[in-house]
């Protein structure tokens, strides 16, 4: 295991917005195990690949597909036994179901035409063969009414549940990366042209044109592009020449997680997050290319999890390992009694920003 350490203290900032004068050591992880055959058990990561190219080979007979991680394998939905066949001999196991992605994809279509209704979210659940609709409680009388009377129009294709908890981005006043009216979470350290910057939340770029590493300190970054409501995440660039920004993510124990590469992920992997509020906090993928209607408008194509997630945690980084995977975008409920978040994927921020990790 190899590690590195900077000789004196100067400004760390990493993911999630770490922002401190101390020494930094960084404990790099160990490479990842050369892929073995199809058949071998995969990594989530490995599944996720696995999976997008098993589905393009199923064309409509395909129906998403999951991550078991308890087993270890990966689970691809199929509308016929000839497709069953095809995912066996990839090596993964398939289950048959009613309906095709292409008609889930359909309802969700709907769903975006007809009821675009702040205070809701909904994303297709292959575990369930699903579009799952959930409803804040902000969600009432004739707007509940008009979803009930959708969901009730799409069938089997959707189910539609009540949260207890707004749904909401996760913003507030306080500590880590600090604004003048703001805090949020520093999410990757990335490169552009040659300069260093990072990634986070776009509601916070949107909120934010000054940062600093400390409340009231001097600017140590300024935000350049912000994307929200549509895409939800920012680029930041770096102003001050005494920081030091590894590819790395805080894991509020001292130690520090490097980031090498991104990665798309698949619903069952399981997942960490870093925020300024609540720190470190696991949990599964639930769903891919999610809807979630905030009060500012809509953000498409989100990551839903079951980690929790405070107010300041805006912005900070979803991660698995050294794979990046997303940045905190908003959630419902709280770490104390439990709730949903949602991510931005870091590979579309990346491409959108032109910017690479580093």
């Amino acid at each position: 295991m190899k590690s590195t350490s900077v000789s004196k203290p100067r400004t760390l900032v990493a993911g999630a917005g770490a922002l401190a004068l101390i020494t930094a050591v960084l404990t790099q992880p160990s490479a990842d195990a050369a892929p073995g055959p199809p058949s071998d058990p995969p990594t989530a990561t490995t599944a996720a690949q696995r999976a997008k190219e098993i589905s393009s080979s199923l064309g409509g007979e395909g129906a998403g597909s999951y991550y078991d991680a308890e087993n270890r394998a990966l689970i691809v939905n199929v509308t016929s036994e000839a497709a069953a066949a095809k995912v066996r001999a990839a090596g993964a196991q398939p289950k048959i179901v009613k309906h095709s992605l292409a008609t889930l994809d359909t309802a969700r279509a709907t769903l975006k035409e007809q009821v675009r209704i702040p205070g809701t979210s909904w994303a297709m659940d292959p575990r369930v063969n699903k579009v799952v609709i959930v409803a804040d409680p902000t969600v009432k009388g004739k707007d509940f009414e008009q979803l009930k009377a959708a969901a009730s129009a799409l069938g089997d294709r959707a189910s539609l549940t009540r949260s207890s908890a707004e749904l909401r981005p996760l913003l507030a006043g306080g500590e880590a990366i600090w604004g003048s009216t703001a805090r949020c979470s520093l999410g990757f350290n990335v490169v552009k042209g040659g300069q260093p910057y990072f990634l986070t939340a776009g509601h916070c770029g949107d909120a934010v044109r000054s940062w600093s590493a400390t409340m009231g300190g001097t600017e140590a970054a300024a935000t350049e592009d912000a994307t929200f409501p549509g895409d939800d995440f920012a680029l930041a660039r770096y102003t001050a020449a005494d920081v030091v920004h590894p590819s790395a993510v805080s894991l509020y124990n001292g130690k520090m997680q490097t980031i090498t590469k991104a990665a798309e992920p698949i619903v069952g992997q399981q997942v960490q997050r870093s925020g300024s509020t609540t720190h470190v906090r696991n949990g599964l993928v639930m769903a891919l290319d999610v809807t979630v209607n905030y009060q500012q408008g809509a953000v498409d194509g989100l990551i839903q999890t079951t980690v929790c997630a405070e107010p300041g945690d805006s912005g900070g980084p979803l991660f698995d390992g050294d794979h990046a995977i997303g940045l905190t975008s908003g959630g419902r409920g709280d770490c104390t009694l439990g709730g949903q978040t949602f991510y931005q994927p870091v590979r579309e921020a990346l491409e959108k920003t032109g910017s690479q990790l580093g």
